[in-house]
């Protein structure tokens, strides 16, 4: 059981979260992200999470592979993580989990014994350690989105075009609603990570059943509910059909800078008009939420950073640069006074708080395919296509000069350009697929414990800090309200 909270269940109190007292509470911290929801760039795998787990259980055997997996969730957050994170002062972590781990897609409605496990144990460890967890569907069965932490193998979200995905999801989230009912460390539920609808007609309702469902299951934990188009979009949310009649809500956005990314066309140095950029972005997104008088959560935001063994002596360059917007984006939260959760905690050495050693036998294995997936561009998070533009460039200009301009841009434009939906599909799912296997391989032959070996190798013990970037978070995660 959780520890007991003298502050009680958080709620809402205007635009502000409170405790039972009602006294005012800045929820700040990181979502562990690659967790229950693996995702290529953060765990190393290539395509997405249901392909490696096929793929694992054909090299080396069912039993193996769902041990080392079962390890791999055990390593990745230990009691060492919370005293470490809870070091730093920060008060809230945001976690993201695959509806595989509660139901199975050929056994629907059917919640498997072993579905709370880690996430019981992790919700536990935090409470013991003052550390509010916001529960956060990142994959919906069907695919919420198209891209690869949704978990499909296709860039269609499909969950927006059957009615028995969504049906599925609120019914999952009746038994996680029910399961943490009166559990005082959840801050709250973040339903549906990242939703995509291309018609901009059908969140609304699908919220207004969700939010029916839980309030009816748990009527006391807040709902933290992201905009539409990856959490950058309210604006056709019409007040009468959604927080005018809602109690107890927070409303997300995801406030990524493309500065922070390589295929950004500039180097960030926090120029005034750079600056006003950035702020001029996270304004859009939080106008309907502003004009509405409504709380705001930044559920994700960071830039990603060089890696010497990728990069080399551009490094530090790369990263003094991305860590200068990363202050900059950190004093516009403080003058807002919103709370956050950065993406994200633990990866191996791309965007993580803490990353995984270079030496430890996961980094070792499969440091060859590591550095072949790096060179085919094939993760869609920050990808640098250099060695890949020779093939990229012609194809791209096959489109350019027969598709007319007025039909290139695709929905989700412009968070997702054309040029980058190229990619998406070319790289990040078919070369992707045809790596699979081959990522897989290299478990062959391995040993219980040579398998246990690997998968602790993301045990915090094993890891790395970012002391920068933790120094920095540590100087904005406390604000005056």
């Amino acid at each position: 059981m959780a520890a007991a909270s003298d502050s009680g269940i958080l709620k809402v109190q205007g635009t502000t979260i409170v405790d039972k007292n009602g006294k005012k509470v800045l929820l700040r911290g990181a979502g562990i992200g690659g967790w229950m929801n693996m995702e290529n760039f953060i765990s190393g795998y290539p395509g997405r999470e249901y392909q490696i787990r096929e793929a694992l259980a054909q090299a080396i055997g069912q039993e193996k592979s769902d041990f080392f997996f079962d390890k791999f969730l055990e390593y990745f957050f230990t009691e060492s993580d919370a005293k470490f994170y809870k070091s730093l002062g920060l008060n809230c972590i945001r976690v993201p989990f695959n509806y595989r781990h509660f139901e199975d897609d050929m056994n629907p409605r059917v919640l498997k014994p072993e579905g709370f496990k880690h996430l019981d144990r992790l919700v536990n460890i935090c409470s013991e350690h003052g550390i509010y967890t916001i529960l956060d569907m990142h994959t919906a069965p069907g695919g919420q989105n198209g891209d690869w932490h949704a978990d499909v193998g296709h860039h269609i979200a499909e969950f927006w075009t059957h009615k028995d995905f969504q049906d599925r999801t609120i019914w999952l989230w009746e038994h996680i609603a029910s399961h943490y009912k009166g559990n005082p460390w959840i801050a709250g539920y973040n339903p549906l990570n990242e939703p995509t609808d291309p018609t901009h007609k059908r969140l609304q309702p699908f919220y207004n059943r969700v939010y029916d469902m839980i309030r009816s299951a748990d009527p006391d934990h807040i709902l933290f509910l992201d905009g539409n188009t990856f959490g950058s979009d309210f604006s056709h949310f019409v007040p009468a059909e959604t927080c005018d009649k809602w109690d107890n809500v927070v409303y997300a956005v995801h406030d990524y800078s493309r500065f922070g990314f390589p295929k950004s066309t500039e180097k960030y140095i926090g120029s005034e008009d750079q600056r006003a950029r950035v702020r001029q972005s996270y304004d859009k997104k939080v106008e309907w939420m502003k004009k509405n008088n409504l709380p705001i959560w930044n559920g994700e935001w960071g830039p990603v950073y060089a890696r010497p063994w990728f990069d080399g002596a551009d490094s530090d360059d790369i990263n003094e640069s991305r860590l200068k917007l990363l202050g900059d984006q950190l004093d516009i939260y403080d003058e807002e006074k919103i709370p956050w959760s950065i993406w994200t905690y633990k990866d191996i050495g791309f965007q993580g708080m803490v990353y995984v050693s270079q030496d430890t036998p996961y980094m070792k294995l499969l440091q060859p395919f590591l550095a072949k997936k790096q060179k085919l561009a094939i993760d869609s998070w920050g990808t640098n296509e250099k060695d890949v533009n020779y093939i990229m460039e012609p194809f791209r200009k096959l489109i350019e000069d027969n598709i007319d301009p007025k039909y290139r841009n695709l929905y989700p434009y412009p968070v997702i350009p054309w040029e980058s939906r190229t990619s998406k599909l070319a790289l990040n799912i078919v070369i992707a697929e045809f790596m699979v296997q081959e990522w897989a391989d290299y478990f062959k032959d391995k040993s219980f414990e040579e398998l246990d070996e690997i998968a602790a190798s993301f045990k915090w013990e094993n890891c790395v800090q970012r002391e920068s970037l933790n120094k920095a978070l540590v100087a904005h995660k406390d604000v005056k309200l």
